[in-house]
């Protein structure tokens, strides 16, 4: 838990120096992000690289890592459509599109605001990033309860990228491959089935 609540200290500090521009321009300006991106990705890639438990993981679960992210399909849906019953304002297909975010708020907000109104892609936005935050907090809790997988079916697409951190130090580094490959699949599958949701609406 600790290791979260430095992870959320540096986001808000971030947060709080972005709003009052405490920075230089350039850092302001720039697209930073994607690099600092890039080197996490490096990073994680010479961790897995030099762990051999990682490659035992794969060939255990073998054709079951597919099950990782259609659980996180499945149960996301299933979740939006639960919670919707007790909103007024969002319906059951408005639910199913916020949900079908599945973490990745900056391309389905975008998505859904193109298509339906900004209303419901500010909800996604706030969504999607609740989601991450809630990853980044309580993946501890997650993985003690729920198993070492909680925390990849918890971040969602962002399980591949700024929620790996916090998975592989609770669930292991042999657990990174899995985690990538199911934010992949979930980052992939957005621009599909956000869409396709929305046309029925």
């Amino acid at each position: 838990m600790k290791g979260s609540l430095i992870i959320l200290s540096f986001f808000v500090l971030g947060l709080i120096l972005g709003l009052t521009r405490f920075l230089p321009t350039t850092l302001l300006e720039g697209n930073f992000s994607i690099y600092a991106l890039y080197l996490l990705m490096f990073l994680v890639g010479i961790g897995i690289g030099t762990d051999r438990d990682s490659w035992k993981v794969i060939k255990q679960v073998n054709i079951k890592i597919i099950l990782v992210p259609l659980s996180v399909i499945v149960g996301s849906l299933i979740g939006v459509s639960a919670v919707s019953v007790f909103l007024s304002n969002i319906n059951f297909g408005e639910a199913m599109a916020v949900g079908a975010g599945f973490g990745y708020y900056s391309l389905s907000s975008v998505m859904i605001t193109e298509f339906h109104g900004e209303t419901l892609g500010v909800i996604a936005l706030l969504s999607n990033i609740i989601r991450e935050i809630l990853t980044l907090l309580a993946t501890p809790l997650f993985v003690r309860y729920f198993g070492k997988l909680a925390g990849i079916a918890s971040g969602g697409a962002t399980a591949m990228d700024t929620t790996m951190p916090i998975i592989v130090q609770y669930s292991g580094k042999e657990y990174a491959i899995i985690a990538v490959f199911s934010g992949i699949v979930l980052t992939i599958l957005v621009p599909v089935i956000v869409p396709l949701i929305l046309q029925f609406l």
